[in-house]
């Protein structure tokens, strides 16, 4: 088949079993999709049937080897894009894309979407309001930070997502052991003063650096909160002409174009300060947001980020122009727990505002929809006490990203 008849050809990486909705849809959009996936996952649930080929590595592979692994496959399958479906593999990507002078984040652009120092510097640089934060450098420095900056403080990886492997600080001695068991990995991690407040976070999907399409949500218990202490995961919708929603709508806007956000989709994390209304920037990443966002973000607004993910790869790859679908609002909320029972039993919940329940061992889940948005708090209020007592497991929180 001659270059100008070739079907564009997505080449996917994921150590993580995720992004089927991404793959189906490329698929059906006419794309050539292949997946390289890690060997343990060869079983996993991969939508075969939308997939040209499934490609598999061992884990752990030093990036000399896993581009040495890729370029041995590129002798024989052509590749117009490069998708990283999981954070862990944006670095991957990345390093990819500037080997083979592919269009795309390169190394540095990638920074500010997995890097929290860098994400944070750039975001300050272009006056977004970011809680005081430090790179662990020069002990004298963080030490006179500390002096400065009123406790507690969190130790927080910079290249790890979600709350893995932050440490909270309330004295200025517990520290030091810290950075001294961490050794050389030490300037891999920032200090940031501790903001107590309401969590929220925006879906979004960019094009030709303009932001399309915004929608906020807002946590329940602050996910750091869920991962080290245990408890039920909740988030919902915010009406998009909100009072509430309008901080964060805002800083939003102003962000993605801050850290040069070009195509794509995000994941963006804020916090409202309790002690006085202050929205700040917290996270970002450039990815489909985890804990079944994705469906929930989908049901609210008919909008299914991985979808026009795919879409929007495939224009780039086609040369093409993306437009986003039309968007509906209504209110969604999602309840998720750790379950003690390998299936745990959701029979007991019955109203008709359920849209989705989840189905993974042990795990407890379920997404409701309404058009009232104070008839969806209530039930996803009265939901999470509910799962406390009949489901919620606690297991301790990761130090390390585990597949």
């Amino acid at each position: 088949m001659s270059e100008s008849k070739r079907r564009p050809s997505l080449f996917c990486i994921s150590t993580y079993e995720k992004g089927q909705d991404f793959l189906r849809e490329a698929a059906r959009l006419g794309c050539d999709v292949r997946l390289l996936t890690v060997d343990k996952l060869a079983g996993a649930d991969w939508p075969r049937e939308s997939l040209t080929e499934l490609l598999t590595m061992p884990c752990g592979l030093t990036c000399e080897q896993l581009l040495n692994t890729v370029m041995y496959m590129a002798r024989s399958r052509p590749i117009d894009r490069i998708v990283a479906l999981d954070e862990f593999d944006l670095a991957a990507a990345a390093l990819l894309r500037e080997h083979m002078r592919l269009p795309g984040m390169g190394e540095s652009a990638t920074r500010f979407f997995r890097d929290k120092l860098a994400m944070r510097v750039q975001a300050r640089s272009a006056g977004l309001p970011v809680p005081e934060f430090t790179g662990i450098f020069t002990h004298a420095d963080v030490a006179a930070w500390m002096r400065e900056t009123p406790g507690p403080w969190l130790l927080k990886p910079r290249m790890n997502a979600s709350a893995i492997g932050i440490k909270r600080i309330s004295q200025d001695e517990e520290l030091w052991p810290l950075l001294e068991q961490l050794g050389d990995l030490q300037s891999h991690y920032l200090l940031e003063r501790f903001v107590p407040g309401d969590v929220f976070h925006c879906e979004g999907v960019t094009w030709r650096g303009k932001l399309l399409f915004s929608q906020p949500f807002q946590y329940g218990r602050p996910p750091m909160q869920t991962m080290h202490q245990g408890g039920v995961f909740t988030t919902r919708t915010l009406g998009i002409d909100s009072a509430e929603a309008a901080g964060i709508l805002d800083l939003h806007e102003r962000l993605l174009p801050a850290l040069h956000m070009d195509c794509g989709v995000s994941h963006s994390e804020f916090i409202r300060a309790a002690s006085d209304g202050q929205v700040y920037f917290l996270e970002t990443a450039a990815r489909v947001g985890g804990a079944y966002i994705a469906e929930a973000c989908e049901l609210a607004t008919g909008i299914n980020p991985w979808k026009e993910w795919a879409g929007i790869e495939k224009a780039l790859a086609a040369g093409e122009e993306y437009r986003l679908p039309e968007v509906r609002r209504q209110f969604v909320g999602s309840v998720i727990s750790l379950a003690r029972q390998d299936e745990p039993d959701l029979a007991g919940y019955t109203d008709a505002e359920i849209v989705l329940r989840l189905h993974k061992p042990h795990h407890a889940g379920i997404v409701l929809r309404s058009a009232e948005e104070a008839r969806m708090r209530s039930l996803l209020d009265q939901y999470a006490l509910r799962f406390l007592e009949d489901f919620c497991a606690v297991m301790p929180a990761p130090e390390k990203p585990t597949s």
